[in-house]
């Protein structure tokens, strides 16, 4: 499968944020930062050119386009794919890095196509929620997992029976690759686009998008088991009110936020 590369010349930071959040929202799930703006990534099945014309004509910009070949995309990832440390509480690397020292969880992830190498501060900040909660013996639902690297972290801190999500082909084929490539044992990986599981979870991860949250925040609410805990991101900062506003309405209780480089991650309690 090819996938086709835009590029948007943009200085703005805050614009760049912006368009990553509304980019991924129509199927783009690959992006980087350049110099001169920000290239953004979609397989050629989900590119929508549609879709993209609204979004750039709506802040005034205008994009190049080109095609780029799945092998070459590999490529790509492997030379600008570098190891990150959560604080010292988990360590991303690929099989290519040494080891990472003085955290207390490593993870290695192949760098490929897939959403979620710890690099961007939604991934980031999920871990940073994951820290100071209690897995050990919880079933877990990761909703839109990427490259699995949140199932991953919760089976390391003790979850054991753990369900994993995505709609994209590549993302399933991605994530499964590093299952393997971490040991893991309990965790479940399977093609869904949407949040309807038809069974309870003691801890929920939705790492996506304001507009997919939303659409899915039934289903999410009856996912969650009594006295579960709800963590959420892939959300800007003004996303929080409506965020804030749909979960109330569900019963949900906001626990806490916290924010990164314009981007939020909030965890909630859902009693039943």
């Amino acid at each position: 499968m090819n996938y086709t590369e835009i590029e948007i010349a943009t200085l703005d930071a805050v614009l760049k944020d912006l368009l990553i959040a509304e980019l991924s929202a129509i199927g783009f799930d690959g992006f980087e930062e350049t110099d001169l703006g920000l290239k953004a990534f979609s397989s050629e099945n989900s590119f929508d050119k549609e879709a993209l014309d609204l979004i750039v004509n709506k802040y005034s910009l205008k994009f190049s386009q080109k095609e780029i070949p799945q092998q070459n995309w590999n490529e790509l990832w492997e030379s600008n794919f570098s190891p990150i440390s959560v604080e010292d509480f988990v360590g991303i690397r690929a099989n290519f890095h040494e080891t990472i020292k003085n955290v207390t969880h490593e993870i290695v992830i192949t760098p490929k196509m897939s959403f979620g190498t710890g690099h961007h501060a939604t991934t980031y900040m999920m871990m940073l929620l994951m820290r100071d909660i209690e897995f050990t013996n919880k079933s877990v639902f990761d909703f839109g997992t990427g490259t699995g690297i949140l199932a991953i972290l919760a089976e390391k801190l003790g979850a054991s029976d753990i369900e994993a999500v995505d709609y994209d082909e590549w993302c399933i084929e991605n994530s499964l690759e590093n299952l393997e490539r971490n040991n893991t044992q309990h965790i479940k990986i399977s093609k869904a686009d949407t949040a309807i599981t038809n069974r309870k979870f003691d801890i929920v991860l939705a790492n996506i998008n304001k507009n997919i949250i939303l659409s899915n925040i039934d289903a999410l609410s009856e996912d969650a088991a009594s006295k579960s805990i709800i963590l959420l991101s892939g959300l800007l900062e003004e996303d929080e009110k409506d965020i804030l506003e749909a979960t109330k309405q569900k019963g949900w209780k906001h626990i806490k936020t916290i924010k990164k480089d314009k981007w939020i991650a909030i965890q909630f309690e859902v009693s039943r």
